[in-house]
């Protein structure tokens, strides 16, 4: 599976605010957010269930693993997703470090991904 995920139930927001309070005590920031519904409804007018893509960074982690593969930008921030699965069900999804890093192919940068695997569980179960 390329996805650490749980289902929940609750609303965007309550869960929104769990998710970014783990991040924070797992010593991720929120660089970028991107609402899919939104998005979609607005570039092509469709209505989709409610989806959230947060793209969280750890500073000392991503500088561990830019240091050992400089190219490793292309697959940053880390995601983590909350979408709609149902009436008041999500499903919070981060993606698992160790499948986003196993196609470059650099065994240096295991000890590293098991860490921030380590941290994003955390943050999905916290969800």
């Amino acid at each position: 599976m390329f996805t650490l995920h749980k289902t929940v139930r609750g609303s965007l927001p309550e869960i929104r605010e769990k998710v970014e309070a783990a991040l924070a005590e797992q010593g991720f920031g929120v660089l970028t957010e991107i609402d899919v519904q939104a998005t979609l409804k607005k570039k092509l007018g469709i209505d989709v269930p409610e989806q959230v893509i947060l793209g969280a960074c750890n500073p000392q982690f991503a500088h561990q693993a830019l240091e050992m593969e400089p190219r490793l930008g292309a697959l940053l921030p880390c995601n983590v997703v909350i979408r709609q699965t149902g009436d008041g069900e999500y499903e919070v999804a981060a993606i698992d470090p160790r499948a986003m890093m196993a196609p470059v192919g650099n065994p240096e940068l295991d000890e590293v991904a098991d860490a921030v695997r380590e941290r994003l569980q955390a943050v999905v179960d916290a969800a």
